[in-house]
């Protein structure tokens, strides 16, 4: 990875300028693709040496700077986990496939925004290395997930797993979340998230099926007159049962499932321990 310069003690004032102008020169060799952004920036700047620029380039580029360290972190930590001793594992990383999904992997970074999506990429990416249980395409769409998808969105997939058949009510109460009004916000966002995740094809109703795997279709249900309900049907429904599809299933095996380390450095010995 390429360190950027440190910015700890960085000037103000028309000399700070010059430094902001040489830090954004030497980013833009570093990063190829705002190289021509940041060059143009420097060239618009020359003649305006504000405090504020310099303060909003400052934190600007810490952040670029704590970006490639998670990447490269990211990488340590899957390739402690991969074992490269095995041919077919060696293969399959040195593949242009894996290749393929580790660059979109690293391009879609801004959707990594949290220490816990970025286990769940290290989980996708050594899983995918190791294993072979979904074909590439798939492994894509996890991706996809992984960037889409917020973090309370994958509590309700882990809370679903561990318990399938489980109701909206027993997953919102599983949350240690406290019962909230039907039209407050809270209740909104919760409908929500089980939108997303059915939409998107990681959770369903649960469904009968036959012995060859056909699903089973619901025998209609007719309320008798005068006994139908008025209200509709709450957010902490505690009558239809969830469960995860095939690809749920999939995915908390790929990207919820940590792959033990099997490359550990533990530094220089002290005392024989």
């Amino acid at each position: 990875m390429t360190d950027l310069p440190d910015n700890s003690d960085f000037p103000e004032g028309a000399r700070g300028g010059k430094a902001v102008r040489g830090a954004m020169n030497v980013i833009s060799g570093a990063i190829p693709f705002a190289g021509g952004l940041l060059a143009a920036a420097a060239a618009a700047w020359s003649e305006k040496e504000q405090d504020r620029i310099n303060a909003f380039l400052r934190h600007w580029m810490q952040m670029l700077s704590e970006e490639m360290q998670e990447k490269e972190e990211t990488i340590l930590q899957i390739m402690s986990r991969v074992d490269m001793t095995d041919e077919d594992v060696a293969k399959r990383v040195e593949s242009p496939e894996y290749q393929s999904i580790l660059k979109k992997s690293f391009r879609d970074w801004a959707g990594t925004e949290s220490k816990e999506k970025r286990v769940l990429l290290r989980n996708l990416l050594a899983n995918a290395a190791s294993i072979k249980m979904v074909n590439d395409d798939v492994v894509r769409l996890f991706l996809e997930w992984i960037k889409t998808y917020s973090e309370l969105h994958f509590a309700v997939v882990a809370k679903i797993y561990n318990a399938q058949g489980i109701t909206r009510g027993e997953v919102w109460a599983s949350l240690g979340r406290e019962r909230v009004r039907e039209d407050s916000a809270d209740a909104d966002l919760f409908k929500l998230l089980f939108r997303d995740l059915s939409t998107g094809g990681i959770v369903r109703q649960h469904r009968e099926t036959d012995w060859q795997g056909n699903y089973v279709k619901k025998p209609p249900q007719r309320a008798k007159p005068g006994h139908g309900s008025r209200q509709m049907v709450s957010a902490f429904d505690e009558g239809e049962r969830y469960e995860l599809t095939a690809l749920g299933q999939q995915f908390v095996h790929y990207a919820m499932t940590d792959v033990p380390v099997k490359l550990e450095y533990g530094g220089d010995k002290i005392d024989g321990t």
